[in-house]
């Protein structure tokens, strides 16, 4: 039978350094997150992106990737669960008792704790000395999670700990990844009686939210391997990121920034923008009552996006009108130069602002969920 970690991310008002502020538990990149860990260096990004026209953004500003990247005292701290194990997780780890499981639950407050669960995840020694992922564990994670950036925190250190320095890159890594299959992951939301129209992640994947079928799906499952976004400011999407902001009455502002993807340019820059959606799942396939994105597949291998463009037209009567133009582009990698100022986004429903260049590429099939 396996070892099952019930795994919660714990909150900044329990502990000092925890999730929201500088542990970022939640999701937030960290100065200790875009430093180098055991076998990652701040070069990573830069070269595995070398064969894409986008992917020229130097990662030598890493305390401007934390500030693009502090997603968490504005999105997650509000949600994050505090020591006592919340009803789902108590219920979860009950029907992995009942079935024989060994069951664990850890609240995490930090990277470093979070590190320590993940580190059950190991493989054996390794002749090339990388650390690998056991594909053969009896451990098992289960993630419980209050939003999208929590889980996103936990995929953000798995990928920490097993990418290869592209110096070390190792013969049997796929040529089209920069990091060998992540351990699959169970998702046990914290709000199994969801409502509204906010779908996140474990919605649109289709995957359990209540307790017990989500110990089923850890003990009888299958992984299902989903592709995962990588982005040059040392973190990662899950879902998707929308860039855009609205005034105090809800309407949209313009903003300008060059956008490709692989070789297409969907802006140069010049012309405003309403909003840019990058898609690797559905979540911010609409804005209101626009369609963004038509078929944002997470397991295809492409990342989709899309920009709104508001273009000026005349009617036959000369009379001026404006029309929102959507272009869209599939590919495996995408960039956006912001020309002015600070763009807002939201990132797997995270808050940020992006000043520079940021550059995403996709991972096919590198992290996976336990599915029945």
């Amino acid at each position: 039978m396996y070892d099952v970690v019930l795994l919660t991310l714990g909150s900044e008002r329990d502990a000092p350094g925890g999730c929201g502020s500088g542990g970022a538990c939640c999701g937030g990149a960290t100065e200790a997150d875009a430093a180098p860990t055991s076998q990652t260096n701040t070069e990573q990004a830069d070269a595995e992106q070398a064969d894409t026209s986008q992917a020229d953004t130097e990662l030598a500003d890493n305390s401007q990737a934390d500030t693009d990247q502090a997603d968490t005292s504005q999105a997650d701290s509000g949600h994050c669960a505090t020591d006592r194990p919340r009803v789902p997780v108590l219920a979860c780890a009950d029907a992995l008792n009942s079935r024989g499981a060994r069951v664990e639950t850890v609240t995490a407050r930090s990277d470093a704790e979070i590190d320590a669960v993940l580190a059950r995840l190991d493989g054996p020694p390794r002749p090339d000395g990388l650390i690998w992922p056991d594909p053969d564990s009896k451990t098992r994670l289960v993630v419980a999670t209050a939003s999208d950036g929590q889980l996103r925190a936990v995929l953000r250190r798995l990928v920490r700990r097993y990418a290869p320095a592209p110096s070390r890159r190792p013969a049997d890594l796929p040529g089209n990844r920069t990091l060998p299959d992540l351990p699959p992951v169970a998702v046990l939301p914290l709000d199994p009686a969801r409502t509204g129209t906010h779908r996140d992640l474990a919605a649109q994947l289709g995957l359990p939210r209540d307790p017990a079928a989500v110990a089923a799906a850890v003990l009888d499952g299958t992984p299902r391997r989903l592709d995962l976004l990588r982005n040059d400011g040392g973190s990662v999407t899950l879902d998707g990121a929308l860039l855009g902001a609205a005034d105090d009455a809800g309407r949209p502002l313009h903003w300008r920034a060059r956008v490709e993807v692989d070789d297409t340019i969907l802006s140069n820059g010049d012309e405003p923008l309403l909003a840019c959606a990058v898609g690797n799942a559905g979540g911010y396939a609409t804005l209101d009552d626009v369609t963004l994105l038509t078929a944002p597949d997470p397991a295809d291998g492409q990342v989709e996006v899309a920009v709104a463009v508001p273009v000026v037209v005349r009617s036959a009567l000369g009379r001026k009108r404006v029309r929102l133009e959507v272009r869209r582009a599939r590919g495996r990698a995408v960039s956006v130069l912001p020309r002015e100022g600070k763009v807002p986004y939201l990132d797997d429903g995270v808050e940020g602002e992006l000043t520079r260049k940021r550059s995403w590429w996709i991972e096919p099939g590198a992290w996976a969920v336990w599915s029945i």
